[in-house]
Formats: structure tokens, sequence, C-alpha cells
């Protein structure tokens, strides 16, 4: 087993894993040892999860501070009720296509400290109650703007209803209510249908683990058991 000085270990989550899926998957096999992780991705995202075990639980709050840097692809023209690619269609409205300069500007205004409104498909509480919870009985209620910092955001593709963007962020952006108010500026509805978290902080894919080969990890640290 894992000895008590406890790790930080970046994994790659899959699309058909939830984060919740990893911690159930790992937890059983570094017991009795505390288990977290610094900051959900969507189910239908995948990307990097970092996953705190032993003394290393302490630092949650300290990553989900770190810079997260993330690949998004939008889609024009529809907003979904979840804002990601698992939802069912809610507004539709005509995107025209604009040249990449006119892009960029559009995607230049969000760099900085901005107000944003988060999904009610979110973890958020609202009177004790999880906003997804009442997301999924059709209940929308009104959510208060917070600040959010995005240090960078680039186009990377533009084609005739989307587009992929790179963002650099801090903590708390929620880069489904991104597409929505990328799209609002280009009069148009979106919802993401890819996202990858591709760095948090110095942690990048190269230097994660895949969920499934966490065993063979385990057995090639050296404070292993035999």
């Amino acid at each position: 087993m894992i000895d008590n000085s406890g790790y930080i270990i970046p994994i790659w989550k899959q699309p058909d894993w939830t984060s919740n899926d990893i911690i159930k998957y790992v937890k059983p096999l570094i017991s009795p040892l505390k288990i977290g992780h610094a900051g959900t991705l969507d189910p239908f995202a995948e990307g990097i999860l970092l996953l705190c075990i032993g003394k290393m639980t302490k630092k949650v709050n300290e990553l989900m501070g770190y810079k997260k840097e993330y690949l998004a692809e939008i889609k024009l023209g529809k907003r979904t009720d979840t804002l990601d690619c698992t939802g069912k269609v809610t507004k539709i409205k005509k995107f025209k296509k604009i040249d990449s300069k006119s892009l960029i500007n559009v995607l230049n205004k969000f760099k900085g400290e901005t107000n944003q409104i988060p999904p009610m498909f979110s973890a958020l509480k609202k009177n004790g109650q999880r906003l997804y919870h009442l997301a999924r009985k059709g209940i929308t209620i009104e959510r208060e703007p917070r600040k959010i910092f995005i240090e960078d955001i680039e186009l990377i593709s533009c084609f005739e209803d989307s587009i992929t963007i790179r963002v650099e962020c801090g903590k708390g952006t929620y880069i489904r209510a991104l597409a929505r108010d990328i799209a609002c500026l280009l009069e148009t509805e979106g919802y993401l249908t890819k996202l990858i978290r591709t760095r948090i902080g110095n942690f990048n894919e190269e230097s994660s683990i895949n969920v499934k080969d966490f065993k063979d990890w385990l057995l090639s640290q050296k404070h292993i058991q035999d």
C-alpha cells in the first residue's frame, strides 16, 4: 500500500468515466487512506483530474486555485439545457458565419476579470439544494453572477457552425457558460460538443496516468509492500 505521506496523482479522465467513478475505482486500492479530487470534470469531458491521497487531501483547496487550460469545441446555432452535448436542444437561432478576425475580437472581450452566470446544471447550491437537482425537475432559478478570470483565450479553428478555442482560466470558470456567452455575443446560441482539460498548474497529459493503469502505477511505487 501507499505510505502515509500521501500523493497528488494526475489522472487522465476518459469521457466514459465520471469524476466520482474514478474515486470509486481508486479508493479500494489505497484503503484505508483518504482520497479526494481537486475539481470535478463534467461526465462528457476528458482530461486531467487531480487525485489527492492521504495527507495530500489537505491540499485540495490549494490545488483548485491552480490555473487550468482547456480545449473546447462549441457548436453554434443551438443551445441545450445542460449547455453541452448531453442535453436537449432548447433554443435555435441561426448563426451567420463571420471571419476569423471578427471571431478573435469577440473572444478577446472575455479576457481578464468578468462576471459569469453559472449553469443551472452545476453542483452549486441554492437554499441547500444542488442546482442540477432542480434543473432535472425542470426548475430554473436566478443565479448571481460570479467573478471569474480568463488569462488567455485563443481561436484554434472555425468552421461553418462550430469553433474550437483554447482557454486559460482561474478557479470557478464554467466553460459551458463561457460557450453560451460567446455565442450570445455572436448573436446566436451555443453549446459544448467537446471539452478537454489539458493542464492544471504544471500537470499535463504527459504527466498523467490513465485510470486503467493505476494498479500498475501502484505496483511501481517503492513504498509498496508485497
